[in-house]
């Protein structure tokens, strides 16, 4: 009988397995360096490179590699093809979005996370993982001031954690929807969700995935300071009640993404009480500045909420992705998403199964960057950086205030400035394009990178400071690019 063909033939030895471990600590040892190179020089880079798209990928072989390469050969790539050739979120010029930082501790993690390479879907797959993150979701709720009612587990972003909110929210309302679905039903009226106008697009994403629909996505009016405006969602929800539609939900921001501007939370809680509505939080920039005792009356009534997110990865130097989700009534939540297949059965008892609580079945090992960031900087060291990074925001501000032709225009209650250069005289329309020149002028030179939104219809710059090795220094760059490229422009 001839042998298999799955068989090596004699001759030939077997296939080997991982890369020799000489190899492996020398590779080790050369990323440490390049690690902390990177993070001691990683200001010398332009903030964005100046490249186009297709520039990188014309440089890469298009076909995959027949024949293994060293690993010394692949990092001697990876300094010269990639490194220079990323859009620098750890640098400390990176003004844009909302900052996330890769801490030297969250860096160390993330290697032995990736060591151990453990998957925490059950409690028996992950058992040390499973009760870390447990530990850790719960330090962040007592850092935030949040009552003990509140569990939290780990996702990847706040987008995947307001749509495992409304999720819940969904279920708690129309339990039958998990069996029946929404689609084709003559029964169930449409099901309608409520956020302010300058709520995260996410939320969009979440109505659309959910079933509900982005017509029963109801977008609130906000006020002088771009928060909720509590009147009017209790008008609408009033509105659609009458109409024969069924609310189910409302998302308040704590810390909107245009403005950093917080809902009404204590009203809007008290308005979803009333009414019977799930209130899911997001507070994905934010909600980590509750930890400074100082700053969380602003988030008063946040223990209202049914679900919050906070994202550890934008302000408290958790490298990206780590969002958490605390959540009041984590049984129905676990309704709503807890399926368990006979291959996935166990007879631990006690133990929590992480992947009963959200889409995902594999779960990486979050915790670890999270635990090894909290215990390296400690509740007070967090508090010392996102205070002085609140403070440099006012500080800009403030220059900014003092400049003939440039104004502030939402609010800054955190570390993020919204503003505008307004040259009188000019219509705003074309105001608008001079402020667009301005942004591509200033983020041209390179050493640091705003971004932009819009506000009563008008083009905004932002500044959001959120990066652990952003200093005094870089945001002075930052205002002296804006103040001289205005004045140039003004001139032409």
């Amino acid at each position: 009988m001839p042998p298999s063909s799955t068989n090596p033939p004699p001759d030939e030895p077997p296939p080997p397995g991982d890369l020799p471990l000489t190899e492996f600590r020398q590779a080790m040892h050369r990323v440490a360096d390049i690690a902390a190179e990177y993070l001691q020089q990683v200001q010398e880079y332009r903030v964005v490179p100046a490249i186009a798209p297709g520039d990188v990928r014309r440089r890469l072989p298009p076909g995959p590699p027949e024949q293994p390469a060293p690993l010394a050969a692949i990092l001697d790539d990876y300094r010269t093809l990639i490194e220079p050739n990323v859009t620098h979120w750890n640098h400390p010029g990176f003004l844009a979005y909302f900052a996330i930082t890769g801490s030297a501790p969250g860096i160390v993690a993330e290697a032995l996370a990736a060591t151990l390479n453990v998957n925490a879907m059950l409690w028996r797959t992950g058992p040390a993982p499973t009760e870390l993150e447990e530990l850790v979701c719960d330090w962040l709720r007592q850092m935030i001031g949040l009552p003990p009612t509140f569990r939290g587990h780990i996702n990847d972003t706040a987008s995947i954690a307001s749509l495992l909110g409304l999720a819940a929210a969904r279920q708690r309302a129309c339990p039958e929807a998990r069996h029946s679905g929404l689609a084709g039903r003559s029964d169930l009226p449409p099901l309608v969700v409520y956020c302010s106008e300058h709520a995260h697009s996410s939320i969009d994403k979440a109505a659309i995935t959910l079933g509900i629909g982005l017509a029963n996505l109801r977008k609130i009016p906000a006020d002088a300071q771009f928060r909720m405006d509590v009147a009017a969602l209790q008008g609408a929800v009033c509105d659609d009640r009458a109409a024969g539609r069924r609310p189910i939900a409302v998302v308040a921001t704590a810390g909107t993404t245009s403005t950093a501007s917080v809902d009404p939370l204590r009203p809007i809680g008290a308005l979803c009480h009333r009414e019977g509505l799930w209130l899911h939080v997001d507070a994905a920039y934010a909600g980590s500045a509750a930890i400074c005792p100082e700053l969380r009356p602003l988030f008063d009534g946040l223990e209202l909420a049914d679900s919050i997110v906070v994202n550890p990865h934008k302000w408290l130097f958790v490298p990206v992705d780590c969002s958490v989700m605390l959540v009041r009534d984590v049984d129905t939540l676990k309704e709503a998403f807890a399926v368990v297949p006979e291959y996935l059965k166990t007879a631990d008892s006690g133990g929590t199964n992480l992947m009963d609580y959200g889409v995902q079945l594999g779960r990486r090992f979050r915790a670890l960057k999270m635990w090894m960031v909290f215990r390296a900087y400690g509740v007070r060291g967090l508090q010392e950086r996102i205070r002085y990074h609140c403070a440099l925001a006012r500080e800009f501000a403030g220059w900014v205030q003092a400049e003939p032709g440039l104004e502030v225009v939402a609010p800054v209650l955190f570390s993020t400035v919204c503003f505008r250069a307004a040259p009188p005289g000019i219509p705003p329309v074309q105001q608008d394009r001079f402020n667009e020149r301005l942004l591509e002028r200033v983020n041209a030179a390179g050493p640091v990178f705003l971004s932009h939104t819009r506000l009563g219809g008008r083009f905004v710059l932002r500044l959001a400071i959120g990066n652990v090795r952003t200093l005094r220094e870089h945001v002075q760059t930052a205002w002296e690019l804006v103040r001289a490229t205005r004045r140039e422009l003004v001139g032409t």
